[in-house]
């Protein structure tokens, strides 16, 4: 990777003061989200802000390093207020940039907005404008708890409603890279020669396997376009005991494709909340990814082994990366479940352009107890009268609808599969595979060092986090 920054000015002929509509000239605008379009409220006129310009397009030929101007380090000790002077009376009005980016001037109620970029990480490069509306989200979110409410916590249930959801922008950070890559290691291929030894009935099958073992190099170009990050230390936190935060994480992606330039109007009437970390602090996050990218994307290159291959070097070389913050859309609905002193905070949260929609139920855990006991009961009474030759199977009934039922309410594995989602390009792509020996009586019907599945940044755990950077705990979602 070369060491040459290039800043991009992402906020050229944006201005503080007076956003005014195009037609009429009104000062209050605000975001339809039934067209992703910025509307007059007076004249109903509807505009879209331009696209940010400057920065590289075709992944391929990134070099060096490149970032757009919103994504550049926050100043902790920047001033974060702001004195505007209203156009149309000239009275002077006071804006808290930590807060809010918009206020009204109090003598002519002009609306005067923030939309110059400021080194406090609320303005970010870009933004993505809602697209489902509330009404539309407020029934995603009815139809996913109305499907787990029999287990469901007896208070979540007396007091849910989908009329206290709120619309979020959250933000990330979106990074292009352009890389080289050099894989190396060995695969196993099954043969013909491998048989099951059948032993008596209750005693583990013995297997004798046999393979083909070959030395494997794939080298190859890789371009991944618009890999995305929390931006935000809380959220970035997906380990957390007090919140659900993978719940959010799970809905990506979103179409970044469609992100316009910075408005601040585009946030009038939701809520946001600030980037707290810098882009530096994300990049072992982000270098773990992309080789998690990688590793994934030579998978559809090794059907033949079927066994698995076990990769002993993951050379990747960034030959370009860029970086971008944006705000991005989410519909949420929150439930603090209390338990003694403990505090839980769930999640139900929809993708505000694509719908898409996961969520974590606090549950109802006697109930739950009571139904797996009777269901470990009636396998333990199958195991006595059925006739099979694995019905020790049976007593694990009751212990495997109590995992399947937790995790359907709770949720805990979900996450944005972004080793399988993220857009990327292979090219130039070189394979080798060159037979080394044929292996007999194997134990393991699959290859035991095999890691050609494996995802690192999914067990990155708090202490690598706090490695990283440190965990805020009190950043909340401010309101706009």
């Amino acid at each position: 990777m070369q060491d040459n920054i290039k800043i991009v000015k992402t906020d050229i002929n944006s201005k503080n003061g007076q956003d005014k509509c195009p037609k009429c000239g009104s000062t209050d605008i605000s975001l339809n989200p039934n067209t992703g379009k910025l509307r007059c409220n007076f004249c109903r006129y509807e505009f879209v802000e331009e696209k940010v310009t400057g920065l590289e397009e075709d992944i391929s030929k990134l070099e060096g390093k490149v970032i757009g101007s919103g994504s550049k380090n926050i100043n902790s000790n920047n001033d974060n207020v702001i004195t505007l002077k209203c156009e149309s009376c000239g009275a002077e009005v006071v804006i808290d940039t930590s807060s809010k980016t918009q206020s009204r001037c109090h003598w002519c109620r002009n609306i005067l907005s923030i939309n110059k970029q400021v080194p406090n990480g609320i303005i970010p490069d870009m933004v993505l404008p809602f697209k489902i509306t509330k009404e539309e989200a407020e029934k995603q979110i009815n139809d996913f708890v109305k499907k787990k409410t029999f287990f469901a916590n007896k208070n979540f249930k007396k007091e849910f409603t989908n009329k206290n959801i709120i619309g979020v922008y959250f933000p990330y950070v979106i990074i292009d890279i352009n890389s080289h890559c050099n894989f190396k290691g060995l695969g196993e291929h099954s043969t013909d020669d491998t048989y099951i030894e059948r032993l008596p009935i209750n005693s583990p099958t013995k297997g004798y396997y046999s393979a083909d073992l070959y030395e494997i190099t794939r080298d190859f170009d890789l371009t991944i376009e618009g890999l995305t990050v929390e931006a935000n230390s809380d959220k970035l936190n997906n380990f957390s005991k007090e919140k659900t935060n993978n719940i959010i994480n799970s809905i990506m992606p979103f179409d970044i494709e469609n992100c316009v330039k910075y408005n601040s109007n585009y946030l009038k009437g939701f809520n946001s909340q600030k980037r707290d970390i810098n882009i530096y602090d994300l990049k072992n996050i982000v270098k773990m990814q992309t080789k998690d990218i990688a590793r994934f994307s030579l998978n559809k290159t090794l059907d033949f082994y079927d066994r698995g291959v076990y990769w002993q070097q993951e050379i990747l070389d960034i030959k370009g990366e860029q970086w971008k913050t944006a705000y991005l859309p989410v519909w949420l609905y929150s439930y603090q479940q209390v338990k003694g002193n403990k505090k839980i905070l769930h999640y139900v949260a929809v993708n505000a352009r694509t719908k898409e929609i996961m969520g974590s139920i606090p549950i109802n855990f006697p109930k739950l107890l009571i139904v797996s006991s009777i269901i470990e009961i009636i396998g333990f009474f199958m195991m006595l009268y059925i006739d099979f030759d694995y019905s020790f199977i049976f007593l694990s009934l009751g212990i495997i609808y109590f995992l399947v039922m937790f995790l359907r309410y709770r949720n805990l594995n979900a996450r944005y599969e972004y080793e399988k989602e993220s857009k990327i390009k292979i090219s130039n792509l070189k394979s080798i595979d060159n037979y080394v020996r044929h292996e007999v009586d194997l134990k393991d019907s699959k290859m035991t060092s095999a890691n050609n599945q494996d995802i690192a940044g999914k067990v990155l755990d708090n202490q690598e986090l706090n490695k990283l950077f440190e965990i805020k705990t009190d950043v909340d979602i401010e309101k706009k």
